[in-house]
């Protein structure tokens, strides 16, 4: 199954903004009923047999953020603008998403990327760049899709609320 990022609206069936008994049912649906793991957790997140892991991340009663984990099999392929983040080596996602967007190494990690501009973030352990065997470095291990603002400082929120009124 394919799964498209759709900055900043969310993952089909998953909407940033929609109320967390909405996100909960569109949660559940991704479920494979036929192959349901024991790891699990309504509400929280569920683990396809491929091993992709989609996660939801609700404040207030509202879905603000989604992150799916890298499968371990190639049956569930999660994309963004025709980039297949999990399968491609992290330099060649980093470089593709730049084709399209503004995308900047996490100051507080540099194996991770943040595109700012679409409320994307790409996260793996460690840099490992030149090493394909070393999966969890030469691959991103997940990848987080936000509401507006997730990453502000409590300044840049004070700032956006500001400019919002």
């Amino acid at each position: 199954m394919d799964f498209d990022l759709t900055p900043p609206t969310g993952v089909d069936p998953l909407r940033i903004g929609m109320t967390r008994h909405a996100a909960d049912t569109a949660l559940d649906s991704l479920r494979d009923l036929a192959a349901v793991s024991e790891s699990d957790r309504p509400g929280q997140h569920v683990f396809r047999p491929s091993g992709l892991m989609i996660s939801i991340h609700c404040v207030r009663d509202m879905l603000e953020a989604i992150e799916l984990g890298r499968p371990s099999s190639l049956t569930d392929r999660v994309l963004f603008q025709g980039v297949d983040v999990f399968a491609l080596p992290a330099r060649e996602v980093v470089r593709r998403v730049g084709e399209l967007t503004s995308i900047e190494e996490d100051p507080d990690d540099d194996a991770s990327f943040i595109a700012p501009d679409l409320l994307l973030s790409f996260w793996r352990p460690f840099a490992a760049d030149d090493e394909p065997d070393e999966e969890q470095g030469y691959y991103f291990s997940s990848v987080l899709l936000a509401r507006p603002g997730y990453y502000d400082t409590p300044a840049q929120a004070a700032e956006r609320l500001r400019q919002s009124s």
